[in-house]
């Protein structure tokens, strides 16, 4: 599985200083949700690359791989 989404949530948040726990927080979602994510064990829900591209304020096609 590509694991594009996983690293380029993991570098939005590192970019923002927040940990995965805050995060997860803000997402209404558990730390080890995020980890997985970003660890490209699972991918977010539909729900979620909203939310998360809302909260770093990111466009769905950067957070996808599709444009940089």
């Amino acid at each position: 599985m590509d694991n594009t989404i996983g690293r380029k949530i993991k570098e939005l948040r590192v970019d923002m200083g927040i940990t995965q726990s805050v995060l997860a927080k803000s997402l209404g979602v558990t730390q080890d949700s995020v980890s997985l994510w970003e660890n490209g064990k699972r991918l977010p829900d539909t729900q979620y690359v909203i939310a998360i591209c809302r909260f770093f304020d990111a466009s769905a096609d950067y957070l996808l791989g599709i444009k940089e």
